[in-house]
């Protein structure tokens, strides 16, 4: 038996708070990466342009609540933006820091599209049309991210060799 419209508008509300509550955590783990980037412009670049999308994909999450009546969870905002803020310091004493950041956010970006794809499919079944368009603009800027770190992660990993290989892990970290 399918499930209930009810539900499904339940289900989207609790989804569609959590994504926003990913999207605070995504900016509270690249804002400090992006601050602390040398030796990598086209990582700070594309982290620049990403935190932009980012604060979108955050005012389109909050049109989408909004036309429920409802808002982001300050309580699950914080929580996840404290978190990210913690994985960014921790990645910030590892002598491969811009590695392990690498990794995180690749890994992230696809939590993110898994999100994205799960809301949309309950927008669909919840006929939200206004949601699914916001939530396909989001979707694809995510699946564009996770391409780029995909096909930059061999030339920072070389660019990192590189350079520890002048100077040592503090020279190459970030």
């Amino acid at each position: 038996m399918p499930a209930s419209q009810d539900t499904i508008r339940d289900l989207f509300i609790t989804g569609a708070k959590n994504l926003h509550a990913v999207e605070k955590q995504a900016l509270s783990i690249m804002t400090p990466q992006v601050k602390r980037i040398e030796h990598y412009p086209e990582v700070a670049d594309q982290l620049h342009r990403h935190i932009a999308e980012t604060e979108q994909q955050i005012q389109r999450l909050d049109d989408i609540l909004a036309e429920f009546d409802t808002g982001g969870s300050a309580l699950k905002d914080a929580g996840l933006s404290l978190s990210g803020s913690m994985a960014a310091i921790v990645h910030s004493v590892a002598g491969d820091e811009i590695l392990k950041n690498s990794f995180a956010n690749y890994a992230f970006e696809h939590f993110e599209i898994a999100g994205y794809k799960s809301l949309l499919t309950l927008a669909e079944d919840g006929t939200f049309s206004k949601a699914t368009s916001l939530l396909q603009q989001s979707l694809a800027e995510e699946q564009r991210m996770a391409q780029w770190l995909d096909e930059a992660l061999p030339t920072i990993t070389r660019r990192y060799a590189e350079l520890y290989s002048e100077g040592g892990s503090s020279t190459a970290k970030v």
